[in-house]
Formats: C-alpha cells, sequence, structure tokens
C-alpha cells in the first residue's frame, strides 16, 4: 500500500470512489460488534504464517458466527465466476478472525490437538464446525497490507473443538495416509480427480502430504506458489509432446490487471514482464515500474524472484490452455496492473486474469512482425506506453531470433 495512504487513512485525498482501507475499517467496525471470546462458527480454511520461520503462527479462519454459506469466505474462482467486487471480497476476508497458536513446523510429527483441527480443515472440501474459546476478545485493527490476502483480526486459541464429523473426499484421505509418496506426486494425483489449486495449497500448507519422515507445515504463502509451479512443471511436459501454435494474441483485464499474452509458434519458453502504472499498488510514483523472469525450454532453477508468485500463476493458467489447445509454443506475457486495483487480494487475482484473457477471442497473425506491431498499437492505444523498450529487453525474443531446427 502507497505511503500516501497511511497518512489519508480513508478520507479519500487520491479522489478514488473506493478506498479499500475505508472499506476495511468499517466492516472492522461492524465485526466488533459480533467478536466474543467464545462463539459457534464454520471454519473454510487454515491459515499458515511464515513470519519467525520455523517457528510460526497457525491459524484457523472463520466468521464470528456459524454461517451455512461459510465456504464462500475462502472461494477465489467462485469470486472470479460471478464478479464480485473489490469491495465485495474485502468485505467477506476481513470478516474472518484468526483464530490462532504458535507452532513449529515439524511439531506436526508430535500429538497435538490444535494442530490436528488445523489440518482436519485443510483436508476437509466444506468448511467445518468448531467451537472456538480465545484467550482474549480480538483486537480490531486496520493495516495497510501491501502483500497478504485481507484478512481480519487475530486472536490467541485457547481451545477448540470439532461439533461435526469432518467432509473429506475419499480420494484426498487416500493420499493423505498414504506416507510412502511424496508430496509432488499426491498433488498431481488429486489435481487429476479435479482438486483445484486452492484446495491443494490448503492440504499441502497442514502438512498433509509427502514422505512421513519429510512432512512439515508450509507457509500458505508459499504453498499456493508451490501448488502452482508443481502443476506447472506436469503441464509443461504434456506441452512439449504437441506441435507449435499459430501466432496469435490475447488481450484482457480482472480488477485493473491488464494481461497482453503473445502467442509464437516455437518450442515451450515463457517470458513475463510485469508493468506498474503511475500511481498504482506498490508503485506511487510517476514513472513506470517494470519487473521480469524468463524461461526457456530447459525451465528454471532458481526462484521467479522478480515476478514472485503472479509469475507461476499466471503460467499455469497458460499452460492449461495450451493443454486443452493441443499445442505448444513461446509466451511473451505483458502484465500492466493500474490504479483500478486498488487494494492487493492475493496472488489468485494473476490466476483469474490470465484465465478471463485467454477466454477471450484471440486474434491471429502470419508473421511474428505482425503481432509485434498489433502488441505494440494496442498498448499504446489503452494506455499511452510505448512497449518498445521492453521488447527490446525480451530474451525470449532474442532466442526466436535464432534459426529453427527444422529450417536445416
Amino acid at each position: 500500500m502507497q505511503s500516501s495512504c497511511i497518512k489519508c487513512k480513508g478520507r479519500k485525498f487520491c479522489g478514488k470512489s473506493f478506498c479499500p482501507i475505508y472499506a476495511k475499517a468499517d466492516n472492522m467496525f461492524k465485526l466488533s460488534r459480533r467478536i466474543k471470546k467464545d462463539f459457534l462458527s464454520s471454519s473454510p480454511a487454515p491459515f499458515i504464517g511464515r513470519h519467525n520461520y520455523p517457528n510460526i503462527n497457525v491459524g484457523v479462519l472463520s466468521p464470528p458466527e456459524k454461517e451455512k454459506d461459510a465456504w464462500l469466505y475462502d472461494a477465489p474462482v467462485y469470486w472470479s465466476e460471478k464478479n464480485f467486487t473489490i469491495k465485495d471480497i474485502i468485505t467477506l476476508r476481513s470478516s474472518l478472525i484468526n483464530s490462532r497458536f504458535k507452532s513449529n513446523v515439524i511439531n506436526i510429527k508430535q500429538p497435538n490437538k490444535f494442530l490436528e483441527i488445523a489440518q482436519e480443515i485443510g483436508l476437509a472440501y466444506k468448511p467445518v464446525d468448531i467451537e472456538v474459546e480465545l484467550k482474549k476478545e480480538p483486537k480490531v485493527s486496520v493495516r495497510p497490507d501491501s502483500i497478504n490476502m485481507p484478512m481480519g483480526p487475530n486472536a490467541s486459541l485457547k481451545k477448540v473443538s470439532i461439533t461435526t464429523n469432518t467432509k473429506i473426499l475419499p480420494k484426498v484421505d487416500k493420499v493423505h495416509y498414504d506416507t510412502d509418496l511424496k508430496s509432488n506426486e499426491g498433488l498431481k494425483i488429486l489435481y487429476s480427480k479435479g482438486i483445484n489449486e486452492n484446495s491443494l495449497s490448503k492440504i499441502l500448507s497442514v502438512g498433509a502430504l509427502g514422505l512421513k519422515k519429510n512432512r512439515k507445515l508450509v507457509p500458505t504463502r508459499w504453498s499456493i506458489t508451490a501448488v502452482d509451479d508443481t502443476l506447472g512443471k506436469e503441464l509443461i511436459k504434456q506441452t512439449k509432446q504437441y506441435n507449435e501454435i499459430d501466432y496469435s494474441l490475447y488481450f484482457g483485464d480482472y480488477f485493473g490487471n491488464y494481461y497482453l499474452i503473445l502467442f509464437f509458434p516455437y518450442v515451450w519458453s515463457y517470458e513475463l514482464f510485469e508493468t506498474y502504472m503511475p500511481s498504482s499498488l506498490w508503485n506511487p510514483n510517476q514513472k513506470l515500474g517494470t519487473s521480469t523472469d524468463y524461461e526457456n525450454y530447459d525451465g528454471r532453477k532458481r526462484y521467479a524472484e522478480n515476478c514472485g508468485g503472479g509469475y507461476y500463476a499466471a503460467r499455469i493458467s497458460i499452460l492449461k490452455k495450451l493443454v486443452q489447445l493441443k499445442r505448444q509454443a513461446s509466451i511473451l506475457v505483458l502484465r500492466f496492473v493500474t490504479d483500478e486495483y486498488s487494494a492487493p487480494l492475493g496472488v489468485w487475482v494473476c490466476r483469474e486474469a490470465v484465465k478471463k484473457t485467454l477466454q477471450s477471442k484471440p486474434i491471429y497473425f502470419e508473421t511474428k512482425e505482425q503481432l509485434l506491431k498489433e502488441a505494440k498499437f494496442l498498448i499504446l492505444r489503452k494506455f499511452k506506453y510505448n512497449i518498445e523498450s521492453l521488447l527490446k529487453e525480451s530474451q525470449l525474443l532474442e532466442q526466436l531470433k535464432q534459426t529453427k531446427l527444422i529450417n536445416f
């Protein structure tokens, strides 16, 4: 969040019609009237923190009361499909109480009731009914956070118990109890059986997968990217078996995250440029801010630290499209973050934004030159920005200049 937001505190000095800080503060004020030390609720998800790793906070997320549709508080795919607004999502997420306790990441191997309950919640396909007793009433506070998904107040957990039978799919239960199965293989099996990325990241985060000796808690932020990366690598193997795609272009957006996706008829490679427009999130300046990461046919050996989790989230949606089309390609992606994206909601936004973009009608071209010309024109018209300098920095385009083996 921009430093000017901290000075403004929701007074809308920026002139925007929507203020994420004010929205969260308003919801927190309403929430404070409903919060109690003891309550019955339904938990849609655990939350595994990362600060002070390996001694971290493990949380049980839940609204302050039992609700029939508690699943809605942790449903990014549904939010995207039903066109929830940023304000809708902030209202939902800031209503979640994070009832938490301290744990070492390897304590999962020792009997611990709190951990067992967090694990059941992570494995369940429906919210788990719980009874919670907190040490103190949660303190309502509003702090801008440019990284994590919106969340309500934290409170130390005194007691927690599950009040109904937990609903866990047999296929999930089977992989969970297979302690001779590596976590990567477990993720692939569950994904092939229709378990989505959001559910898989929860299962992985509570240490419910992998060889028995290796199981441990994984911070939620890390587990999300680990799932995207693991599944992405598997999908890359599939795409490499297909014929090459035609020159094509897709353009679309979600919450002010605009994606220009260029497909080239070459073997697999992938590059992402993230450009932050002036006065957008993470860029309070009047100059454009850009970061980039790239992988060639052989893949990456290191984490894409410049673009972070957004690199893997965008990649997996692209790979799903390639598998659907039964094609492989070299893909250049340009992301433009505008001031329409008024509050950080999590890396899932990148995954859904790319998915929405690839659902639009593509434009096809005969040559690489025609494709790049249209890409330049489109961005110049939309943002009054010449992408020529970005294209000159592209490692992918430089690689495409080499003669294809088929020409020999």
